[in-house]
């Protein structure tokens, strides 16, 4: 029973238990078959970026070359990383650990985005560093509450900190990595810049014993619920100085999406009941004012009149979303909403006009996006429904058809006739790939039911880690949620999960749990530091390219231009 309560918080998030018997052999659909198409389409895109794109940030796959697009960070390798541990390719993994220590610098006169480089640069290298046991690296003695990818999430979120630096607590759009904010830099942000931190941010808080990061999230977090609406929405862009909202259109997709996200996901990986209450006040609103037929629409924020009838491609996490509160039923419509419009295109256009039936001009493009994916794969834990592994096929399919060419995967400009644009964005290879993959391979370990873990020895006593309920961030790097209580200092909670473990060992001869007892690595003073291992170098060298460039505050909306849809304004994503 002790037992269970120290695990209590970790196996109440392994909520998506797999039901007996399988629905994929019903419609007779191969799944290994698939699973192996789709390991073949992760090579084919991450080689022609190793051997086209590398060190830059992003391959284009028509032209077989490289760009800088987010922060000049080789973001393709940070993002890839742990898709490779999920595909098993543990040499890989370490190889490219040993380049990334080598080759990534953070101290550099360059304008990056806060929050891409918080879920793709910080979440990257944080699940990289929490797995990297698992994946066979020798670690220092100390970790999981150390470690060199530790080290490297932990310079790059620092240098995110003088972004929160407003009178709000909300933060700018855009930081120069070298200089913090520039003067002159824009106060606008949209909602999902400011409260997409706290999966990261907490993580890195619990493992280095600085609660500054934590801090800085939660308070954007609640300067984003205080400033809500009276009818409870929140809108889409705010001035972080001032706290009034400038752009009013409020819904579940670009601009505020993972804010809604990291609610949920904040309080499962943080055991946070406030978080939860707020999503849920969220929830309500956004089913009375927004939600007709299954389908979620745009509204005033103020008023919930409907300002725009629009289904966006981001909007298709929210299936997702729902199965992780238990709202399956509700989340299974929605999703086969969302599936209709794939079925008709291919692929998601960025914009669907509800009433017509088709897309918004100059909003036909499908950049190889995750959401409807990542959706199928966590209601196909849930229910087991053989349509969520069609949609996992048809993604296949689709993608495959459409979009490979002789370097990669292109990001798809027109889904009517199927135009390409020379962009390979590295969230295919971090999501995309990864979602789908998972959704083909049921006994992948990132689905362990809790059934088998492993016990570390840390500064502060011993934990358990690797046993599944790993949370996404919204780039879909895994948190393993355990890892939280590894570094904790507090003398109390170190002696009652002791006391906890020796009951565990004193009861160890069931078959319930397999225990794995880590190997203590680099303890005594013999131990030496991982970051100073040698590397495998490859040939692979990063050059002088650094330049400064602007980049988009937001990940999905620029500020500068706009699109009106039944004569209401809404953001351009360009």
């Amino acid at each position: 029973a002790a037992m269970r309560r120290f695990l209590g918080p970790l196996l109440c998030l392994l909520a998506l238990r797999l039901p007996a018997g399988s629905g994929a052999a019903a419609r007779g659909l191969d799944v290994a078959s698939y699973r192996e198409r789709v390991r073949a389409m992760f090579y084919h895109a991450y080689e022609h970026y190793l051997e086209s794109a590398f060190p830059y940030d992003e391959l284009r796959p028509l032209t077989c070359d490289g760009q800088d697009t987010w922060g000049s960070f080789s973001l393709t390798l940070i993002d890839a990383l742990d898709t490779l541990l999920i595909l098993g390719n543990v040499s890989e993994f370490q190889r490219v650990v040993n380049v990334l220590q080598e080759g990534v610098d953070f101290d550099i006169d360059v304008n990056a985005s806060v929050f891409e480089t918080n879920i793709r640069v910080v979440g990257g290298l944080l699940s990289a560093h929490l797995l990297s046991r698992k994946a066979g690296l020798e670690v220092e003695a100390g970790w999981p509450c150390s470690g060199p990818l530790l080290r490297m999430a932990e310079e790059a979120a620092r240098k995110l900190l003088p972004a929160f630096q407003t009178p709000t607590g909300m933060p700018y759009g855009t930081v120069n990595l070298l200089h913090g904010v520039n003067p002159g830099e824009t106060p606008v942000t949209c909602t999902a810049g400011i409260g997409t931190f706290i999966v990261e941010f907490a993580t890195l808080s619990h493992l280095t014993g600085d609660p500054v990061f934590e801090d800085v999230a939660r308070k954007a977090l609640k300067a984003l619920w205080k400033n809500r609406s009276d009818i409870g929405l929140v809108g889409n862009h705010i001035d972080v100085i001032t706290a009034k909202w400038v752009a009013q259109d409020a819904g579940i997709g670009a601009g505020v999406d993972s804010y809604f996200e990291y609610l949920v996901k904040g309080a499962i990986l943080l055991q946070d009941k406030e978080l939860m209450s707020m999503f849920l006040e969220y929830n309500k609103a956004i089913k009375n004012y927004t939600k007709f037929d299954d389908w979620y629409l745009w509204v005033q924020m103020y008023k919930g009149t409907v300002s725009m009838p629009v289904f966006q491609s981001l909007e298709a996490y929210w299936p997702g979303l729902q199965s992780l509160i238990g709202d399956v039923d509700n989340a299974m419509r929605t999703f086969l909403n969302y599936y209709t419009v794939w079925k008709q295109f291919g692929g998601l256009p960025e914009f669907y006009n509800i009433p017509q039936g088709y897309t918004v001009d100059k909003r036909e493009g499908y950049p190889l996006r995750p959401e409807l994916i990542e959706s199928a794969m966590y209601l196909y834990r849930a229910t087991r429904d053989p349509t969520l592994l069609e949609l996992g096929r048809d993604a296949v399919e689709s993608i495959e058809k459409i979009s490979k060419v002789d370097c990669g995967f292109a990001t798809i400009k027109d889904l009517r006739d199927h135009r390409l644009d020379n962009r390979m964005e590295s969230f295919f290879l971090a999501e995309t790939i990864k979602y789908l993959y998972l959704l083909f391979d049921p006994d992948n370990f990132i689905h362990n039911d809790g059934s088998d873990f492993d016990v570390v020895v840390t500064p502060y006593g011993e934990c358990v880690l690797n046993a599944g309920g790993y949370i996404f961030n919204t780039e879909a790097h895994p948190i393993d949620p355990a890892a939280l209580h590894c570094c904790r200092k507090r003398r109390e909670e170190q002696w009652e999960v002791e006391d906890l473990m020796r009951e565990f060992y004193s009861r160890k001869k069931t078959k319930k749990f397999t225990l794995k007892r880590a190997p203590d690595h680099g303890e005594g003073e013999n131990a030496k530091d991982s970051q100073d291992a040698s590397s495998e170098k490859a040939g692979e060298k990063r050059n002088s390219k650094k330049s400064s460039h602007s980049l988009l505050s937001c990940p999905s909306q620029s500020f500068n231009s706009k699109l009106a849809v039944l004569g209401q304004v809404f953001l351009d994503n360009t």
